[in-house]
């Protein structure tokens, strides 16, 4: 495989350049992505925390607590029952947050309840019965006591208003007309919410509060997030009332990689979770290995510069020497390698290259004389090339300029010759054109040689292409008055080197030549005929006009030889 000197030299300063650089700031990147993980994770783990106590200081402290200091009050004997309710109302004024108190009677649908007056009215304008919305009903206060739940919060959301309310049952020692009698509240949490959306965390960071379904709340419209994983891992926690705070690192479903950690409030059947995504918690890593990059990337551009001219000045000439070797290989012998000015060994090589050159140049050029064929066997042989041949499938051209013999004897020799010349380069560009070989010259007559896939189109392509060549050269020298007449056919030969051990020439023999030889020689000028296996061959041509002529007989042959006609197809432009 080929690999260019200039590419070396870049690869080696990319490697002293590029690699330490990058392995320091590995290095680097990695220490402060641990140091800022484990901030982050203590960050993380402060933060639910927090929230956590402040969730249970505010639900005990500020709700509770008075809650259970109006109880106490309304429980006492020495008070009637007109009594009871004026402290309850004023109870009510007193406590934030707290939307009605309600003493239930038990076996009474009336109960005795005090609703916050701004609330209410928010709730008439959008046509709601304030005393039916805030009631706690009775199966509701038998729920709690069933399960034991005095003081401990009901979360639900009202669905008319979106609002957060807690409902909170406690239960009185002294009864009224010989009835239980429970104090219940209701308690709107938009409290909690504010801490939540406030918390100088929120700003770059995510805090989200789910329930034992996994769906969030304290929220306008509740989303559910069971499909992140540190949601999965804190659900069954809290349906089992476990208070085992946690940190994890996981990736989101739209493959965010994000670090996490949650709490359990005591008073709330929540989880509180903050989330952090790496790209927020790494953000001093991400700013020095961008530096790092920025760094690195001129480093590397300045280098490859640098290598880049010094690999120019080294190469350019080995380049220059390349080109002039490729140049005489095709046969010009003119080529030198330039701008050779180095007194190293560059320069010594190329003065020799040239000197060389002008030594190839003046001897004889063989390769113009021989086929392609002959200059590729040659080339192909392990030593020197030997007698013999091998079975080839090939199409055969032979051409005859028609008018020669008489052209020659009226006109001096070296217009013969110019003539003739103008007559065999024409030839000569379509047969190449068409992936052809002159096999060689016999005076007048060219024999050109088709191999390969769809060798019977090219070949009459080829043909039909040369009357119209030589009808262009007859309009360009009318006076030469030359013509050409071609055989084509096609079948087995035999190629190969064929005759004294120090004169031997590369060449086709056989039937199918013989055949297109005595089909040239029976073409008229202008005329292109064919033999039945290269017509068959060349079906589909739709630039050639075949016609089938009568069979004719041939020398050699002991039947008559069917024939077909090859002319252009005129388009009808023409």
């Amino acid at each position: 495989m080929w690999f260019p000197l200039r590419l070396k030299f870049f690869l080696i300063a990319t490697v002293l350049v590029v690699a330490p650089l990058a392995i320091v700031g590995h290095n680097l990147t990695q220490l402060t992505r641990d140091g800022l993980k484990s901030a982050a994770n203590e960050d993380l783990t402060t933060v639910a925390a927090q929230l956590q106590a402040q969730f249970d200081t505010t639900y005990q402290g500020r709700w509770l607590s008075p809650l259970m200091v109006i109880r106490n009050g309304i429980d006492s004997p020495e008070l009637d029952v007109p009594q009871k309710v004026s402290l309850l109302t004023l109870g009510l004024q007193e406590l934030p947050d707290v939307l009605s108190l309600q003493l239930a009677v038990a076996g009474s649908n009336l109960p005795i309840i005090a609703t916050d007056q701004p609330f209410s009215q928010k709730l008439e304008a959008l046509g709601i019965d304030p005393v039916q919305a805030l009631t706690v009903s009775t199966e509701t206060i038998e729920t709690i006591e069933d399960t034991g739940q005095f003081g401990r919060p009901l979360i639900s959301q009202m669905v008319e208003t979106g609002d957060w309310l807690a409902t909170l049952a406690l239960p009185l020692n002294t009864p009224i007309a010989g009835r239980q009698v429970t104090l219940a509240a209701r308690i709107e949490l938009s409290s909690l919410a504010q801490l939540v959306e406030r918390h100088p965390f929120a700003r770059r960071g995510e805090i989200t509060v789910v329930d034992q379904t996994g769906r969030t709340v304290l929220m306008d419209e509740q989303t559910d997030l069971t499909e992140r994983d540190i949601v999965k891992s804190a659900l069954p926690l809290i349906v089992a009332g476990a208070r085992a705070n946690a940190l994890q690192s996981y990736t989101r479903p739209d493959a965010t990689p994000v670090l996490g950690a949650y709490a359990f409030p005591d008073w709330f059947p929540w989880a509180v979770v903050t989330e952090l995504t790496e790209d927020n918690a790494y953000a001093v890593a991400n700013a020095i290995t961008r530096q790092i990059l920025i760094i690195g990337a001129l480093g590397f551009g300045l280098a490859s510069l640098g290598a880049l001219i010094f690999a120019r000045r080294l190469t350019r000439p080995i380049l220059d020497i390349g080109e002039a070797v490729e140049r005489v290989r095709g046969g010009d012998f003119s080529a030198r390698v330039a701008h050779v000015t180095a007194h190293d060994e560059i320069g010594h090589l190329s003065r020799r290259v040239n000197t060389m050159i002008v030594e190839l140049g003046q001897r004889p050029q063989p390769m113009k004389s021989v086929s392609q064929g002959t200059v590729s066997a040659t080339q192909n042989a392990d030593d020197e090339l030997s007698r013999g041949g091998q079975r080839k499938r090939v199409s055969v051209v032979f051409t005859d300029i028609r008018g020669y013999t008489a052209f020659s004897e009226r006109v001096a020799p070296e217009v013969v010759i110019e003539a003739l010349n103008e007559c065999f380069e024409a030839q000569t560009r379509i047969i190449d054109a068409h992936d052809g070989d002159v096999d060689k010259f016999i005076g007048d007559t060219l024999v050109a040689v088709f191999e390969g896939d769809t060798m019977e189109q090219r070949a009459v392509s080829c043909a039909v292409e040369v009357i119209q060549a030589m009808q262009g050269l007859l309009q360009k020298f009318p006076d030469y008055n030359l013509h050409v007449g071609i055989g084509v056919a096609s079948g087995e030969v035999v190629v190969g080197a064929m005759g004294a051990r120090d004169r031997m020439d590369y060449t086709v023999l056989g039937s199918t030549v013989t055949l297109a030889a005595r089909l040239c020689d029976m073409a008229e000028p202008g005329q292109v005929l064919l033999d039945q296996a290269t017509r068959s061959a060349s079906e589909g041509l739709d630039t050639v006009r075949f016609e089938t002529r009568e069979a004719i007989p041939l020398k050699d042959y002991d039947d008559p030889v069917p024939i077909f006609g090859a002319s252009r197809l005129r388009t009808a432009a023409e």
